[in-house]
């Protein structure tokens, strides 16, 4: 029995509280909270990215993710230039002020764990090269094994 009715909300929320429940193993159990790193730590990688790689990027995130990755996107104001990870981090924690203190670098390494589990390699590859080189430390290469 679908709980919404619909196989495509039924299977987006499914994939999206699982994506919640990986951030909320470095986070604590709060969903919200997790909900908040993962649309943070997204709108700061969509706001650096050029619009065509956004879209390539947004193509792989579940729906409802997607419809949060878009929300208050001004596209003619992008790409961000930032270049530095303090910059980067700046703008997660400007996202993050509304809930319970959260480190801004543990926020962007769960969600890049996330994506590097979930989206394709050669995607998470170009998103990651499109970041400055400091940022880039805090998402480690998924086709680099250990």
């Amino acid at each position: 029995m679908s709980a919404t009715g619909l196989e495509a909300f039924d299977k987006t929320l499914q994939i999206t509280n699982t994506w919640l429940k990986d951030i909320m193993a470095d986070h604590g159990p709060d969903r919200q909270v997790a909900w908040h790193v993962l649309s943070a730590v997204l709108h700061t990688i969509r706001d650096r990215l050029p619009a065509d790689l956004s879209a390539h990027l947004s193509a792989q995130l579940p729906l409802l993710v997607r419809g949060a990755y878009y929300d208050r996107y001004e596209p003619s104001k992008q790409p961000m230039q930032y270049r530095t990870l303090d910059e980067f981090l700046k703008h997660i924690e400007e996202e993050l002020q509304f809930v319970r203190p959260v480190d801004a670098k543990d926020a962007a390494r769960s969600v890049f764990n996330v994506l590097s589990h979930y989206i394709t390699p050669g995607e998470v590859r170009k998103v990651r090269e499109s970041l400055p080189e400091d940022v880039r430390s805090l998402w480690p290469d998924p086709e680099v094994r250990h």
